[in-house]
């Protein structure tokens, strides 16, 4: 009896445990090391070559007017020679296709090379940290900066880097707000304080996100902001060239002397150096195998390759290799060999496709508009002479920089009779830039030439000085008697 009392005792005075779960894991700050070698250098050639364009282009002039330039409030969009109106959307839409065919080729065949040379966030986050390392020093004067007290030092330190950061990411704004607005007007506008509205707000907007992203946010980005990262996998498999550690010569990994030999008491090529973790922009460890986060720039290769250097090692303990070409031992001869293989050479026929397409498309753009409508009140009338009569409303439009004269002819019937509602009786000729004129077309053919319904009729426009030729189908109405 006292066991059962003293067990319900027992029972009742167990307190509730309560668990809590935590929605946000805080990380540590990702404190990037230095690193030269052959990747290094290509992502500065790509830093130079992506900003120099970015940055360069809004001051090229063509023709008198900006080289690049989105002009929103008059709806047309000027790149070098050609002009563009929201009616091309198509052709926006080809060039988003490609890119996105691009995408996919070249992450088949070499992985996450958009995001580790040429993608913005990587390439502003290499800017920004450049401009760290200069004020601040390499990843270990920085943390000892960081635990430091406050002090004039540090205060002086941190606030250049400040202004550094905030003075690029607004000159970054600028360039941007450029690209819609002339560039030359615009920089004299802020210099004299009369910017408009919205053109301060794009500057700030975009400069600041450039100042967060690259200046703070850095590799937050690319793991949890970008969707690259999560369907990236998708478009992997065993012969895409990856960023990748080989375990089998690496293993097991542990420090040694250089005199002791590469692979001293049983040891692998790893020495445990951990310098591939402290290079590597995302903070991961690469000898974890492949993750997400790997953003593939190859930091952690140029900084292996250095310490097996001065160790007397080979290089390539971690290297762009393939899961098939690693598990085989494949030279590097049979790993391109695999490179080459359906899924490849089926983006690659589709992307080449699309591109000769957009391209052949864009050279024979014509520099002018023809829209044809039927006069929807009558379709079909007698004049006092006899004939059949239909109407047309012919909308014509100079998309050119220049005036422009246009000739008409009509065809798909015999004996058709153009008669114009104009004075002059010219109304193709002398459109003024970017002018939209409308004319009335009236088309008159003889009874009986023809039989009673529907005919196709061709308006065709020709630009005098090109001799440009746009083709327009419409139909000529024969009524029945």
């Amino acid at each position: 009896m006292s066991d059962i009392k003293e067990s319900a005792v027992n029972k009742t005075t167990i307190p509730a445990q309560e668990v809590v779960f935590s929605l946000y894991k805080s990380e540590d700050k990702v404190y990037a090391r230095s690193v030269s070698g052959l990747y290094n250098r290509w992502r500065w050639v790509m830093v130079w070559a992506t900003q120099l364009f970015f940055y360069g282009v809004p001051w090229l002039q063509w023709d008198g007017r900006q080289a690049m330039l989105f002009d929103l409030e008059a709806k047309r969009f000027y790149i070098f020679g050609l002009i563009f109106h929201p009616q091309d959307l198509i052709y926006l839409s080809f060039l988003l296709i490609v890119s996105a065919l691009a995408l996919f080729l070249f992450t088949a065949v070499a992985g996450r090379l958009w995001c580790g040379y040429t993608c913005p966030q990587t390439v502003y986050t290499e800017i920004y940290m450049w401009m760290e390392t200069k004020i601040e020093g390499d990843r270990i004067a920085r943390m000892r900066l960081d635990d430091s007290k406050w002090n004039l030092n540090k205060i002086s330190r941190k606030s250049l880097k400040q202004f550094a950061w905030i003075t690029f990411g607004l000159w970054t704004g600028v360039t941007f707000v450029g690209y819609f607005s002339p560039i030359r007007e615009l920089v004299p506008a802020i210099v004299e304080w009369q910017l408009g509205g919205w053109e301060t707000f794009w500057i700030c907007f975009y400069g600041f996100a450039t100042y967060g992203n690259a200046g703070y946010m850095r590799e937050q980005v690319c793991k949890y902001m970008c969707p690259y990262a999560r369907f990236q996998s998708a478009m992997f498999d065993g012969d895409t060239m990856t960023v990748t550690y080989d375990e089998a010569r690496g293993e097991p990994r542990g420090s040694r002397s250089k005199k002791a030999g590469e692979n001293a008491n049983g040891l692998g090529s790893c020495i445990d150096c951990s310098i591939c973790v402290q290079v590597c922009p995302t903070g991961i460890d690469i000898r974890d195998g492949l993750q997400y986060e790997c953003i593939g720039c190859g930091a952690c290769i140029d900084a292996c390759d250095d310490v097996m250097d001065k160790m007397g090692y080979a290089k390539g303990l971690i290297k762009y290799t393939t899961q098939n070409g690693l598990e085989n031992r494949w030279s590097r001869q049979q790993m391109w060999r695999r490179l080459l293989r359906p899924r490849v050479l089926v983006y690659t026929a589709i992307l080449s496709a699309l591109t000769i397409g957009m391209v052949v498309s864009l050279y024979f753009k014509p520099d002018f508009r023809l829209d044809v409508l039927r006069d929807r009140a009558m379709l079909a009338r007698y004049t006092d002479a006899g004939k059949i009569e239909n109407v047309y409303n012919l909308k014509l439009e100079n998309d050119t920089e220049s005036a422009r004269d246009y000739s008409l002819q009509v065809t798909g019937l015999p004996d058709l009779d153009v008669h114009i509602s104009d004075n002059n009786n010219q109304p193709f000729k002398g459109l003024k830039p970017f002018e939209t004129r409308n004319v009335i077309v009236e088309l008159q053919l003889p009874d009986g030439v023809t039989s009673a319904g529907s005919h196709k009729i061709y308006f065709e426009m020709t630009d005098v000085e090109s001799k440009d030729t746009i083709k327009e189908k419409s139909v000529f109405i024969v009524p029945s008697n």
